[in-house]
C-alpha cells in the first residue's frame, strides 16, 4: 500500500504542475516554450541589426574606396603631366643645346 500510496502522490503533483495557471492559461511548458520563443526572438532582431549596421559600414567603406581611387587617379594625372612637361622641357633644351 505504501508504493501505491506513493504513485498516486507523485502523479497528483505532476498533474498539479501540469494544470494550467487560472491568470495567463499556460502550463508550465507553454510558459518555457513562449520565454524560448521570446528570447529567439529577440536575438533575432539583434543580429538583424548588426546585419544593417555592418551593411551600412560597408557601404561607407565602398564610397570612401571610390572617392580614395577617383583622388588617385587625379593625382595620378598631375604628375604625369608635370613629368610630361619637365620631358618636354629637357628636350627643348637639348635641342637648343644642340643648335
Amino acid at each position: 500500500m505504501n508504493r501505491i500510496s506513493a504513485i498516486a502522490l507523485l502523479s497528483a503533483a505532476l498533474l498539479a504542475g501540469c494544470n494550467q495557471s487560472p491568470a495567463d492559461g499556460m502550463g508550465p511548458a507553454q510558459k518555457a516554450g513562449k520565454v524560448v520563443d521570446e528570447a529567439g526572438a529577440r536575438v533575432q532582431t539583434a543580429v538583424q541589426d548588426q546585419v544593417v549596421k555592418a551593411d551600412a559600414a560597408a557601404e561607407r567603406a565602398r564610397e570612401k574606396a571610390k572617392e580614395a581611387a577617383a583622388q588617385a587617379r587625379d593625382n595620378l594625372d598631375r604628375a604625369t603631366a608635370k613629368v610630361g612637361e619637365k620631358v618636354e622641357q629637357a628636350g627643348e633644351k637639348m635641342q637648343e643645346a644642340a643648335r
